[in-house]
């Protein structure tokens, strides 16, 4: 990787550091930390987000047809997503020791916590826990496979991607051949470094 790159990707880093750094200032103002560990929403908001609760009869009601008659579609997926979940788990729980690749945390990945708004009736807070875990799960996915192609095919494609994972820009740029099984071991000798079995 050329120093051009190294120093867009560290740019880009600080960006993101600088916008989770506000999205985490504007939450605090909406949140409350308890000594437990526990986090809850203020009072205040709690006692209004209540009055804003649609009944879940008028939001059925309200629903237009056709997301009423897609529904059984949707939920009908927790069945591939659940064996696609305990498959990926049974994957890297398996192979990633093997490698000697960290494993990845899965609740970094799939957070369920926004059932806890007062404002969503029971409909919305049952298809917020599904979208929460279906979209955690595939973000979940997506760094599990990641980790194993660094490992196994660290190579750029030629033509453009358009939403890279965390991990591509380790892979050696497409067709640069020089050295490559020295450098794809130096790779993996960088991947494996922090040592295997750890959750990240």
């Amino acid at each position: 990787m050329n120093d051009k790159i190294r120093e867009l990707l560290i740019q880009i880093s600080d960006l993101e550091d600088e916008i989770e750094d506000i999205l985490h200032t504007q939450r605090e103002q909406v949140l409350v930390h308890l000594k437990d560990g526990k986090i809850r929403i203020r009072e205040e908001l709690e006692l209004a987000h209540q009055s804003l609760k649609q009944n879940l009869w008028r939001w059925m009601l309200d629903s237009r047809p056709r997301n009423l008659v897609s529904a059984p579609f949707i939920y009908a997926m927790i069945i591939p997503f659940s064996i696609m979940d305990l498959c990926l788990t049974l994957y890297q729980w398996i192979c990633f020791p093997l490698y000697r690749i960290r494993r990845v945390r899965r609740s970094s990945y799939i957070l369920l916590d926004r059932y806890r708004l007062s404002y969503l009736n029971s409909m919305e807070k049952f298809n917020c826990v599904y979208c929460g875990y279906a979209n955690g799960l595939l973000g979940y996915a997506r760094e599990i496979a990641a980790r194993t192609e660094l490992y196994w095919c660290p190579v750029k494609h030629a033509g453009r991607i358009k939403d890279r994972h965390s991990r591509y820009h380790d892979f050696l740029d497409y067709g640069e051949g020089k050295d490559f099984h020295a450098r794809v071991a130096a790779i993996r000798r960088d991947l494996t470094s922090t040592g295997g079995g750890t959750c990240t």
